[in-house]
């Protein structure tokens, strides 16, 4: 439990890690990082400083987009104020997210710039969220979903693709009606696949599933960045926002989570079926000026061919179960892979 946990990885990680919504999660976050490089260095010594705090209780840590077969029932709520007001106002939809997702803050200053470029990442999300698939198993069942946690988050009322917005101001007008209508109670209950967080000057992309490698994570992280500012140079050049319809974006989230890179994806902007492996690359080539710019290119590409030949974390789950047949073997790779160096 993050009881046992937290006091003794706090003693070297500070508030890097932090209670989350059951006693038996534990959120974790880096520093501001300026490179990958960074990233993976801090990921890697909180991982590290986190599985030996558990250890030393008699505990493990895993990291993927749910646990193969534990039970939301089974699972104590933290006793916290914000916790206790989203199972009043949620009940039976609060109670089953029993789902881990990875965030990546990208840094804009410029307010009304990150609402123009949160606009035009919104297409490549869905590429994003297969690349990290990671939860194929929910309640001691195989779903047939690649990432059953976006079909589990997505019932909340404010969970999903975000709209379009014309401007900062349009977007913050709709935050003050949904707080004034009881609709959320505050900014932060905003579940949006990418937001603008509400506590900094970032854009903060939540599609992905919590990944099991750091190689994975370094992975997400870079194609967020670069998405980021690909969007964000497109946005002061002046360039169209193509808007895609909401029902394909939804669509083409839907198949990501569906499938993962196991069969053909929705291109949103080109209106077709595409192979996943055709459509990442698709990806790669739409934010290589980013990953130019941030010398990230081949680092990136090579994490992303990675995953292309060994498969997602829901593949190599299932793989794990097909060898063994039993759950267990599949938290154990879980619980290896979490602890892996990159």
């Amino acid at each position: 439990m993050a009881g046992r946990v937290l006091p003794a990885a706090r003693s070297e990680l500070g508030d890097r890690v932090e209670p989350e919504l059951y006693r038996s999660q534990v959120e974790m976050h880096t520093p501001v990082c300026a490179t990958l490089a960074e990233a993976r260095q801090a990921l890697r010594d909180t991982r590290r400083a986190l599985i030996e705090a558990a250890e030393r209780g008699g505990l493990r840590i895993a990291a993927a987009g749910t646990h193969p077969f534990s039970h939301w029932g089974d699972q104590a709520v933290t006793p916290k104020t914000r916790y206790a007001n989203l199972a009043e106002d949620y009940r039976q939809v609060f109670r089953e997210q029993v789902v881990f997702g990875c965030h990546v803050h990208v840094g804009i200053e410029d307010r009304e710039a990150a609402i123009q470029t949160m606009n035009r990442v919104r297409p490549w999300l869905p590429v994003l969220l297969a690349l990290s698939a990671s939860s194929p198993f929910w309640l001691g069942d195989d779903t047939g979903y690649a990432s059953y946690r976006a079909e589990v988050w997505n019932r909340w009322p404010t969970a999903g693709m975000p709209q379009p917005f014309d401007s900062r101001a349009e977007y913050d007008r709709l935050v003050e009606t949904l707080v004034a209508t009881g609709s959320i109670r505050e900014p932060t209950k905003l579940y949006w696949d990418v937001r603008p967080s509400s506590h900094f000057e970032t854009l903060e992309f939540r599609v992905a599933d919590s990944v099991m490698r750091v190689d994975e994570a370094v992975m997400v992280a870079g194609l967020a960045r670069a998405l980021a500012s690909t969007g964000h140079a497109a946005a002061v050049r002046g360039d169209p926002d193509p808007r895609p319809r909401p029902e394909l974006l939804r669509a083409a989230k839907w198949r990501a989570a569906r499938h993962g890179l196991d069969a053909e994806l929705v291109d949103v902007l080109g209106g077709r079926a595409r192979p996943a492996a055709e459509l990442v690359q698709a990806l790669l080539e739409e934010v290589r000026p980013g990953l130019e710019a941030a010398g990230d290119l081949e680092e990136v590409t090579e994490l992303v061919r990675a995953t292309l030949a060994g498969g997602t974390g829901a593949a190599r789950q299932r793989r794990a179960l097909r060898r063994a047949g039993r759950l267990e073997d599949v938290v154990d790779l879980i619980v290896a892979e979490t602890a892996a160096p990159a």
